[in-house]
């Protein structure tokens, strides 16, 4: 059984940071594509964030020169860094994943998503 944990979010000051971490959980995974999207109310669901196995990092729009995404491999975790946040940071983050377990194909896997909240 696949899972995406993630940790993280809640309350984050105004001009303040944002640490977000993903877990993805399973035996053998071989993980193709690990990042973050988001969505406030009303808004469509917006990449944040998300890298590759070769390792290179996309960026949302809104979000570059402010974020910074890494992987590690070894542990199958995603972090997510996100320095002068803006009260338009505020949604709903969402980890995502395109992996395969063993004996699988790559699927598509979403985590239940973190609440982060920008208070000024």
């Amino acid at each position: 059984q696949v899972r995406l944990v993630e940790s993280g979010g809640g309350l984050v000051q105004l001009g303040g940071s944002l640490n977000l971490s993903c877990a993805a959980s399973g035996s053998r995974l071989m993980i193709y594509q690990m990042g973050w999207y988001r969505q406030a109310p009303g808004n469509d669901r917006e990449l944040v964030a998300a890298t590759g196995s070769g390792g290179t990092a996309t960026y949302g729009d809104s979000v570059k020169g402010r974020a910074n995404i890494s992987r590690d491999n070894a542990k199958n975790t995603c972090t997510l860094l996100m320095n002068s946040v803006k009260v338009e940071d505020t949604a709903v983050y969402y980890c995502r994943a395109v992996l395969a377990g063993i004996g699988m194909s790559p699927a598509n896997y979403w985590g239940q998503g973190t609440q982060v909240t920008v208070s000024s």
